[in-house]
Parts: structure tokens; C-alpha cells; sequence
């Protein structure tokens, strides 16, 4: 069950960043985020509602602390897009992403056995691979400022990852609680930077809500694979969403698969049997 749920949370992780890239080029990054992200959590707060279960405060203090490492993440990550070339920033961020919870995994006693550890390693080399853009000459130049940049985000979207799980109660609230913060965090950067959601463009607007709605999904059956089964193998399994996002640009936009990315895909594959079989 693991396998399916973590596997379906970095599917609809990498839809919903798709739509979210989409909806960027049309109106703007931060725009685009002051749109998802409450739409996302109304939905998600509509949903908790509706099953009526409380929470401790306890979970919620999780909740808000994973909120505040996955906003910032988020915020840190497309400054580290601006400030360094993608075929830097992409692998590095989703590399760390999928190592913090699997170290911090292995240190709470999750027992791996020497097959599921190999597919874990194979996962880890494959988003690497998968994303890994053509280089910017230009942006390249800019020096280490982007890849440490990409460091401190994927350490944020990891640390995201485990808080979300520590503060898991059975509820939907922790995860209300994250997404609010996350919220406040992107109004605040949005109005340092005077950005406008785009809500004039019906378009833009529609692909905005969709990667909202995605990502709430994604987490919600994130969460839901933490508490089937260890931290480890859920954090790296999630963290393939970069070959659900390069797979949809090329059935959507028809972007070629360049050699590097299919053998990525392929070592995944390798990777995710051998995490089953193990």
C-alpha cells in the first residue's frame, strides 16, 4: 500500500507542479502562487470539515512548523531558479528533498533491508537525471549563489516532508495547518514584490486552481503513505515527482525526452521494483 500511495502522491505532485510552471509563464510565478495555494487550502479545510475530526494542539504546532520549512522551501527554490541554471537547481533541490526524510527515516529505526536500500540509492540517481535541464551559459556564470540556494530549498521541502509526518494525528488538520502558513508566507512575499494573482486571465487562473487542488492531493496521500509504512521509502518514493512533470511536457508540449532523462526514467523503474521487492 506504501508503494501505491507514495507512487500516486508523486504523480499528482509533478502534475500539479506542471500546471503550476504552465500557469507561471502566463502570469507570473508569485502571482500564480497567491492563487493555488489558497485555493488548495480551502479545499483541503473544506474536506476536514467535512470529517469532523479534532486535533490536538500538538499536531498542529507540526503542522505549523512544516508549513513554515515547506513555504520557505518553496519561496527559496524559485529565487534559486533565478539566480542559477536549472540543470543545477532542479537536481539539487529534489535530491535532498528525498534524502533528508530517508536519513532522518534510518535514524528513527526504519529497518531497510540491502534490496530496498539499493532501490532507494537507484531512486535518488534517477531525479537526478530526470531532472537535469540543458545548461544556461549565462545563468551558469552567476556562480554558487543558485546551487546553495537549491540546497537550502530540497533541505526545506525534505524537512517538510518529516515534520508532516511527525505531527500525522489521524486528521487533516496538521496538514490545514501547514498549507495556512504556507499561505501567509507567500501573501507576505507577494506584496513585498507587488505581484497580482491572474485572476483576469480565466485561463491562467483555471491551470492556477488545478495546481493547487494537485498539490493538496499530493500531500494528502503523502501523508496518508507515511502511515503505511516507513518515512524512508515514502519521502523518496514522493520525491520522484520530477518524472511525472517531465513526462507530462512531453505529452502536453510535446517536449523531447533528451537521453539523460530516459535512462533516468528507467533507473526508476529499477529503483521502485527494487523498493517492492524489498
Amino acid at each position: 500500500m506504501i508503494i501505491a500511495l507514495a507512487l500516486s502522491s508523486a504523480i499528482v505532485f509533478g502534475a500539479g507542479d506542471f500546471c503550476g510552471g504552465a500557469a507561471s509563464r502566463r502570469g507570473g510565478a508569485t502571482g500564480v502562487l497567491v492563487l493555488s495555494l489558497p485555493a488548495g487550502l480551502v479545499l483541503l479545510l473544506a474536506v476536514a470539515l467535512a470529517l469532523g475530526d479534532g486535533s490536538s494542539g500538538g499536531a498542529l504546532t507540526w503542522g505549523i512548523a512544516s508549513g513554515l520549512a515547506g513555504g520557505g522551501a518553496l519561496l527559496v527554490f524559485y529565487r534559486a531558479l533565478a539566480q542559477g541554471p536549472m540543470s543545477v537547481v532542479a537536481p539539487v533541490s529534489g535530491l535532498m528533498a528525498a534524502v533528508v526524510p530517508a536519513v532522518v527515516g534510518v535514524a528513527q529505526g526504519d529497518r531497510l533491508s540491502p534490496m530496498a536500500i539499493t532501490g532507494i540509492v537507484l531512486c535518488l540517481v534517477a531525479i537526478c537525471f530526470v531532472s537535469i535541464e540543458p545548461s544556461d551559459e549565462q545563468r551558469t556564470r552567476a556562480g554558487l549563489r543558485g546551487p546553495l540556494l537549491a540546497l537550502l530549498a530540497g533541505t526545506g521541502f525534505g524537512a517538510f516532508f518529516v515534520l508532516i509526518q511527525q505531527g500525522d494525528d489521524g486528521t487533516l488538520w496538521p496538514l490545514v495547518a501547514s498549507k495556512a502558513v504556507g499561505v501567509v508566507i507567500v501573501v507576505i512575499a507577494a506584496l513585498a514584490t507587488r505581484s497580482r494573482p491572474p485572476v483576469h486571465d480565466r485561463v491562467t487562473a483555471g491551470i492556477a486552481l488545478l495546481a493547487g487542488s494537485l498539490d493538496v492531493l499530493g500531500n494528502a496521500l503523502y501523508v496518508l503513505a507515511s502511515r503505511a509504512g516507513m518515512l524512508s521509502i515514502a519521502g523518496v518514493l514522493s520525491s520522484l515527482y520530477p518524472a511525472s512533470t517531465v513526462l507530462l511536457a512531453r505529452l502536453v508540449y510535446g517536449e523531447r525526452l533528451r537521453p539523460i532523462q530516459r535512462i533516468g526514467l528507467v533507473v526508476a523503474v529499477a529503483g521502485v521494483g527494487l523498493v517492492t521487492s524489498g
